[in-house]
């Protein structure tokens, strides 16, 4: 007996081999409920536990080489990879061939191991596929769960979800894991589930051991901030968190050239290239990694010492998903925000959550660097996703670096050089502030954001 529940001998050996001497809020409550074939939704945030809560009373239900008898139901490739990597673990004892599909990988290695397959684990639209082929067998389905089913549904595979669900027999147990309850996470309870018990369990993140700061700064200067703050913290490991795809081309390529080893990942980045990622951050060949919010989610990083807001997200939500990346298992953490001028609308937008708290810093000295609007060609032999080649978007008289930074182009003959250039309006600016010249962002401005 483990926190006064019950499991089977074999993944009770794996439960404790694995380092779990207690449970957590979203186990205990859960487990139980799974094991006696209640409906669960499950709402929690990041790092609370969610997939060892219906993993290990999942895996006691099922028999080997009798079909697939359950399905989960995840939004990204790297969760994917996760929780597959998770069950296999919990079973270690009990042999259960669990197996990952899921696209931007070839489909015949998945069609051969779906034959033996006892649990599938895969993203909507490859699942899909696989129906649609005929490659993929739900009619001995169990038990389905819908993990972060908020996410799922917010990258559009709702529709996606509701034609996998109807190919499931009525007469099965669904699980459904979501940090909120969105309409259309209500719309799946109210017609999938069967009088479903309902948890809800606080954040694992705790306060005390994450504060929270932001750093109001010029946009032409928030790079050079960055670049201060990572040598000045040295964190054990780093997440880098930026809103679009090129951002985060852009920001690794130059955290390199200013003499900081950083990773990328993001959606356009090939299956295998994401892995090597995750590998070299295992391997610990690293302790900076740029992602976007995608591509963060899923990524079973363990030991992340800060989170770093390069962009702020959009919502309370998101701002949650990326802080729960640290401080996580009572290990401390710290997040630290770049607060410049287009990020104040998001800003307000995340402090309208007043669970959240943010302290503002004073900006510090710091030296420019160089920072180039457009990401170099990468070692692994291909270039960053997205765009034009230089992270140009062309109209007018104007070209828009990625950053969203205008910058007009000389007239008269006269040619806008870009590499290492002293005219450009970004962050990477070599312009030299001293005393009163300094552009002033007073803190009665930023007053709100407290």
């Amino acid at each position: 007996m483990i926190s006064g529940i019950h499991l089977h001998e074999d993944l009770k050996k794996a439960f404790l081999e694995l380092g779990f001497s207690e449970m957590t809020e979203i186990q205990k409550k859960t487990i139980p409920l799974i094991q006696e074939g209640k409906d669960v939704i499950g709402q929690s945030m990041t790092g609370s536990g969610k997939t060892a809560a219906f993993g290990f009373p999942l895996l006691e239900k099922l028999v080997h080489k009798n079909g697939i008898q359950a399905l989960i139901l995840v939004p990204t490739r790297e969760l994917c990879e996760q929780v597959t990597s998770e069950l296999r673990k919990f079973s270690k004892y009990k042999r259960m061939d669990i197996i990952a599909v899921y696209g931007g990988v070839s489909i015949n290695p998945q069609i051969h191991s779906l034959h033996h397959a006892d649990v599938v684990v895969g993203t909507p639209g490859r699942t899909l596929d696989h129906l649609q082929r005929r490659t993929l067998n739900l009619q001995k389905v169990r038990i389905l769960v819908l993990d972060e089913a908020d996410k799922m549904f917010e990258m559009g595979f709702i529709e996606d979800v509701k034609q996998i669900i109807s190919q499931i027999p009525r007469e099965r147990q669904t699980l459904l894991f979501s940090a909120t309850i969105s309409e259309q996470v209500h719309d799946i309870v109210r017609h999938y589930m069967k009088h479903p018990e309902r948890i809800k369990v606080q954040s694992y993140v705790e306060e005390t051991l994450l504060p929270q700061f932001f750093y109001p700064v010029s946009s032409r200067e928030k790079f050079s901030l960055l670049v201060h703050l990572l040598n000045k913290e040295k964190p054990e490991l780093a997440i880098v968190f930026c809103a679009t795809r090129r951002r985060v081309d852009i920001v690794s390529s130059n955290l390199q050239t200013n003499g900081i080893h950083a990773l990328s990942t993001h959606g356009g980045l090939s299956q295998n290239r994401r892995k090597d990622v995750m590998r070299m951050i295992h391997e610990k060949k690293t302790k900076v990694l740029v992602a976007s919010d995608v591509a963060a989610r899923g990524l079973d990083i363990k030991e992340v010492s800060h989170v770093f807001n390069y962009d702020i997200p959009k919502t309370s939500k998101e701002y949650i998903h990326r802080i729960g990346r640290t401080a996580r298992a009572g290990a401390e953490g710290k997040v630290i925000s770049l607060l410049s001028e287009e990020d104040h609308e998001n800003m307000r937008a995340v402090l309208e959550d007043r669970s959240i708290s943010i302290q503002q810093l004073q900006l510090p000295e710091f030296p420019r660097v160089s920072f180039m609007p457009y990401p170099k060609r990468e070692s692994f032999g291909r270039r960053p996703h997205g765009g034009a080649r230089h992270g140009y978007q062309r109209g007018g008289d104007y070209q828009r670096p990625s950053h969203g930074v205008r910058v007009q182009y000389a007239s008269r003959g006269r040619r806008f050089q870009s590499h290492g250039s002293s005219q450009s309006s970004h962050s990477g600016e070599r312009r030299q502030y001293s005393g009163s010249d300094r552009p002033s962002y007073g803190q009665s401005r930023h007053r709100r954001f407290r």
